[in-house]
């Protein structure tokens, strides 16, 4: 089977690349384009490829333009076995400045490939794609099913990829590996609420402030609670390895029009991390309380709206079997010691968890997304690690899928 990944690790390389060469950012997250050239380049592999597309008024809620979800579903054996799902997702935040590679070119130089996506997430297209066909290439004892998922929304929750999936009945695995990096199998990871608060109150001439209702004060006010409580979150740690302390960021401000009229209107937009132990809910029902207490005073209404509510990824029973077949070949693959632990982001694999099904990341790349550039200038993936991840997840899946 490793031999199969060696004699084909140019065409493998080469299916990054062209990944990498069709712009997928999201926001504004028009991804339709590049599904059609996933589902094309894995028909050219030999798949039957399924094409989701989902429905407008669904992406459009959801703050995309379009996206198609691809699946492809191969079954071995009586097909009796279980189920396993590989999901990566396909879009990626804009490059931004700073690059000395084109951004989309798909650039190979010193051992790795250069380009937004090369390592979040689609080299695990192709690291996830080249492990099953190894498997079809040997399919001698194996007993199950395994799903390619491409999605498209992680950047923005993975309401229209995953959940969309599992709410339409399109896929009900028994186990699901999603994307990430070779050295950690990660278990568990942050969640976050985002939510924009609009303060409101009345104009009045800069001369007579008294005769107005000012929002930049009341805005103030509310910074200074938000500020005051990022203090006390900073005192709580997260039980699990790698994850931390809740954050909470004011990432945002608008507001005023002149600077001779007291503001009548001030927009913040803030991102609150929740660790493993916080309930989404029962956080974002505080921290609105907490708004609008501070915020409160004569002229002056705040109104508060979620934007996102993602849950931590918490581990769920059996997940072990996952951890066990993994941390075993990427520590002989990789020669190195393989972490199991949380990471301080939030990603859609929860959708996977939530269902109460067995969810790890793991895929292509290196100890952690600072390495990879990931999100920012000169991301990419060194061809080294592509090819042991892919040999990981091949011999992952066979220890899976024994009749």
């Amino acid at each position: 089977m490793t031999g199969f990944i060696d004699a084909n690790f140019q065409r493998q390389v080469d299916f990054l690349k062209a990944l990498v060469r069709v712009p997928s950012d999201n926001p504004p997250g028009d991804c339709a384009r590049h599904a059609e050239t996933s589902a094309k380049l894995l028909e050219e592999l030999g798949f039957e490829v399924e094409r989701h597309p989902v429905p407008e008024a669904v992406v459009r809620k959801h703050g995309m333009i379009s996206a198609t979800n691809v699946i492809v579903r191969e079954t071995f054996g009586s097909g009796k076995g279980p189920v396993i799902a590989l999901n990566a997702h396909g879009d990626v935040v804009p490059p931004g400045e700073g690059w000395t590679v084109d951004p989309y070119g798909g650039v190979e130089k010193s051992g790795a490939v250069y380009g937004r996506g090369a390592a979040v997430s689609k080299s695990d297209y192709a690291t996830y794609a080249f492990a099953l066909l190894a498997l079809k290439n040997d399919p001698a004892g194996l007993d199950g099913t395994v799903e390619l998922q491409f999605t498209y929304d992680e950047e923005t929750g993975g309401f229209t990829g995953p959940k969309w999936l599992l709410d339409q009945k399109l896929t009900k695995p028994d186990y699901t590996i999603c994307a990430g990096f070779s050295y950690a199998v990660v278990t568990a990871h942050n969640g976050v609420v985002h939510l924009e608060v609009t303060v409101k109150g009345r104009q009045a001439h800069a001369a007579m402030p008294e005769s107005g209702a000012d929002a930049l004060e009341a805005a103030n006010a509310i910074l200074s609670a938000l500020y005051a409580e990022r203090k006390k979150l900073a005192q709580v740690k997260s039980k699990t390895s790698g994850l931390g302390s809740p954050k909470l960021t004011v990432g945002q401000i608008a507001g005023g029009f002149a600077t001779n009229v007291v503001p009548d209107r001030v927009t913040l937009r803030l991102d609150r991390r929740l660790i493993p132990e916080e309930n989404g809910a029962a956080v974002e029902k505080r921290l609105i309380a907490l708004i609008k207490r501070a915020g409160k005073r004569k002229g002056i209404s705040v109104d508060v709206r979620r934007i996102i509510l993602a849950d931590p990824l918490r581990p769920v029973k059996d997940v072990d079997r996952l951890v066990n077949a993994l941390t075993k070949h990427a520590k002989r693959e990789l020669k190195a010691k393989i972490e199991i632990k949380g990471v301080p982001l939030y990603s859609d694999a929860r959708h996977y968890s939530a269902r109460g099904i067995p969810t790890v990341l793991y895929g292509a790349g290196p100890r952690s997304i600072l390495e990879a550039n990931a999100h920012g200038a000169n991301e990419h993936v060194k061809l080294s690690d592509l090819k042991a991840a892919t040999k990981v997840i091949a011999a992952t899946l066979r220890d899976l899928l024994k009749a």
